[in-house]
C-alpha cells in the first residue's frame, strides 16, 4: 500500500515485482486528476466510492504503454486513517509519504495513540510486515552546510521537529508485545528528506542491534536485492548516509 502524492514509486516498484499489487491511497481529488489528465497516470487504477474501478476496462493506450502492470494498481480517493481502518487486507510493505498544506506531516499518522497507527499494526505481514515513511531532514544541515554543493544551499530546509518522535512511534508499531523487529533512518540532506524504514522479523546473526552489525547485515542484504532485481543504481550510497538506529523508548 502506498499513501502518496507521487504515483512514480507504487508502479516502479510493480516493473521490477512482477506478482506485487499495489493500494495507492490519496485524500486530495485534483491530485487524482492531475496524475491522470497531465502526469501519465492510467485511468483504469482509479477506484469509486463502492470499491469498484470506474472504468470497466482499460483503454488501448493503457495495454500499449503499461503492458498489464495497470491491472495491479488501485487507486482510492480516500484519508489515509480512514482507509486502514476500513480494510481487510495484510500489507508486506506500506509507503507513508503525506504532508499537508502548510507542508507538515500530520499529527494523526504519527501519534503512536492514533487510530492509524494502532489499525496499520493490525493490517502488516507479522513476520516481515515493513512500514517506510518520507520525512524531512531532522538534521541541522545548516551546521553541515560545507558538506553539501552550493547549488542546493538555497533549498535547505528550516528542519522538520517532529522526525524524532515519528520514528519512536513507528519502531513501536512493529515491536510491541515483544516482537522483533527493527527501525532505522537514513537522509538524503541535498533534497532535504530523510527515509524512515521499520520491519517486522529483522535479525542480525547474534541477535543484537548493534549499530554496526545492523549496518552490515543491511548493506549486506541490499546487495542481494540490487543483484535480484537489477537495480539501475546502488542502494549503498543510501544505507550509508546519515544511518541511525531509531529509539522506540
Amino acid at each position: 500500500m502506498s499513501e502518496a502524492k507521487s504515483h512514480c514509486r507504487p508502479t516502479h516498484n510493480l516493473k521490477l515485482l512482477s506478482g506485487a499489487v499495489v493500494d495507492i491511497v490519496e485524500i486530495d481529488p485534483l491530485v487524482i486528476s492531475a496524475s491522470t489528465q497531465a502526469m501519465g497516470f492510467p485511468h483504469f487504477p482509479v477506484m469509486n466510492p463502492s470499491g469498484e474501478r470506474v472504468l470497466s476496462e482499460p483503454d488501448p493506450s493503457s495495454e500499449v504503454l503499461w503492458k498489464g502492470i495497470h491491472e495491479r494498481l488501485f487507486l482510492f480517493e480516500s484519508d489515509a486513517e480512514e482507509f486502514v481502518q476500513n480494510t481487510t487486507k495484510i500489507y508486506d510493505m506500506v509507503f507513508v509519504d503525506a504532508y499537508d498544506g502548510d507542508d507538515i506531516f500530520p499529527y494523526k499518522l504519527r501519534d503512536p495513540n492514533s487510530p492509524f497507527l494502532k489499525a496499520l499494526k493490525n493490517h502488516l505481514n507479522k513476520e516481515h510486515g515493513t512500514v517506510v515513511v518520507n520525512l524531512h531532514s531532522d538534521t541541522d544541515i545548516r551546521d553541515n552546510a560545507a558538506s553539501i554543493p552550493s547549488h542546493h544551499h538555497n533549498r535547505l530546509p528550516l528542519m522538520g521537529r517532529h522526525v524524532s518522535r515519528v520514528c519512536q512511534a513507528y519502531k513501536k508499531l512493529v515491536t510491541e508485545n515483544g516482537s522483533c523487529g527493527l527501525g532505522f533512518s537514513v537522509s538524503a540532506p541535498w533534497v532535504c528528506n530523510t527515509s524512515l524504514a521499520v520491519c517486522r522479523g529483522f535479525r542480525t546473526d547474534d541477535g543484537s542491534l548493534d549499530r554496526d552489525k545492523v549496518l552490515n547485515t543491511l548493506i549486506s542484504k541490499s546487495l542481494e536485492v540490487e543483484n535480484a532485481m537489477n537495480l539501475p543504481f546502488s542502494c549503498l550510497q543510501y544505507i550509508k548516509s546519515d544511518f541511525i538506529l531509531a529509539d522506540a523508548d
